[in-house]
């Protein structure tokens, strides 16, 4: 096996701790750090930061950019960002990198700490295309040259999962306040969601032509829906704030002119 490059992981949390092990089991010569010391075995544990920049790469997966930023510094040689944060977070971090020409890379991770080294971990990242350590932890995917998109891909995928998990948890409690278990209501709900995941595609570029008529589904008869469910909600005795959001939201581009259009016209608000 070749000489592969020295890494440092800076943050030994759960995913910081999985990023280090995976490296090791790479057979990369591996430097970690954490304010509250920890150990990873066969990897150095060093006291500094300082002393982590020694090495080839710096690998950094802390739990803020306020946390990250003052402890970078010029001597590190390359920077693989994967602290979390937004796009406007990774841009400046990668105008600092520029100015002290320190080689970056902003990536995000969209896996738990147990998918680290397999395939099932995808890594999106941004900025260099040249993605160094990146294969270790599972599968890199560039998504453009912007330091910043990387972090608005997993904004964007992030918030549609917690809108789904979000409507799932409201939907089951909904069921509940009958007496209907999940493992009953669930076959149900996963095959609804796959259905209508097929019309995201036609969704989508309405948004990009603004174009929203439709012989199907108008918004007219979704805020009436969504009025129907916050007031059963209601008197299931159920939190009604996810609903009454989403009423709120339709019924603002039903009254702006789109009670006959495409749920799609529905981003015009958003947009605004």
């Amino acid at each position: 096996m070749g000489t592969k490059e020295t890494v440092s992981v800076l943050g030994l949390g759960r995913m910081g701790s999985a990023l280090a092990n995976a490296l090791v089991e790479e057979g990369y010569e591996v430097s970690v750090w954490n304010r509250t010391p920890k150990t990873i075995p066969n990897a150095r544990s060093v006291a500094t930061p300082q002393e982590a920049f020694q090495s080839d790469v710096v690998v950094t997966c802390l739990s803020t950019y306020d946390v990250q930023q003052p402890l970078l510094t010029g001597e590190i040689k390359t920077l693989v960002n994967l602290t979390s944060g937004t796009p406007d977070e990774a841009r400046r971090t990668a105008r600092w990198a520029e100015d002290n020409g320190v080689e970056y890379v902003d990536g995000v991770i969209m896996a738990v700490p147990q998918q680290i080294g397999t395939p099932q971990a995808r890594i999106l990242f941004s900025g260099n295309e040249n993605h160094h350590v990146l294969d270790a932890f599972g599968e890199p995917v560039h998504v453009g040259e912007d330091a910043g998109l990387a972090a608005l891909y997993d904004l964007a995928l992030l918030g549609l999962m917690w809108s789904v998990f979000g409507g799932y948890l409201q939907a089951v409690a909904l069921m509940g306040s009958e007496g209907i278990e999940p493992r009953t209501f669930t076959p149900m709900a996963m095959s609804w969601l796959t259905e209508m995941s097929t019309l995201l595609p036609e969704m989508g570029e309405e948004t990009q032509t603004r174009s929203y008529e439709t012989d199907v589904s108008a918004l007219d008869i979704n805020v009436s829906g969504l009025r129907l469910l916050t007031e059963a909600n209601e008197e299931q005795g159920l939190d009604t704030t996810l609903p009454k959001a989403l009423h709120a939201l339709f019924e603002r581009a039903q009254s702006n002119g789109h009670g006959n259009h495409s749920i799609a016209s529905v981003i015009e608000e958003i947009r605004k």
